[in-house]
C-alpha cells in the first residue's frame, strides 16, 4: 500500500504495518515537545510539496481533537491554522 487514501478497510495490510511500526520507532522516547515539533515539520514539508491539503488537515483535526482535553485541542487547532496559511 502506497498510501492511506488507498486503504479500503479489512485486516492491516503487512506493508501498512511495517510502515507504521517503522513510523512508532522514530518518536519512542520523544517527549510531547519534540513529537508536536517533529510532527508538525513534517506536515509543514508536505505543504510546500503540495501533497498535503488543507481539506487532509482538517480531516486530521477532526479525528483526534475529540481525544485531547481543552489545551492540547486549541493547540492543535493553532498549528492547523498555521499549517493551512501555508
Amino acid at each position: 500500500m502506497k498510501d492511506f487514501a488507498s486503504y479500503t478497510g479489512g485486516a492491516v495490510p503487512d506493508d501498512l504495518m511495517k510502515e507504521v511500526q517503522a513510523a512508532a520507532a522514530q518518536f519512542d522516547g520523544k517527549n510531547e515537545g519534540e513529537l508536536v515539533r517533529s510532527i508538525y515539520a513534517r506536515a509543514a514539508e508536505g505543504k510546500r510539496a503540495g501533497t498535503l491539503t488543507n481539506e487532509q488537515i482538517d480531516a486530521f483535526c477532526a479525528q483526534f481533537a475529540p481525544m485531547l482535553d481543552g489545551a492540547k485541542r486549541k493547540k492543535l487547532f493553532k498549528l492547523a491554522e498555521q499549517l493551512k496559511k501555508m
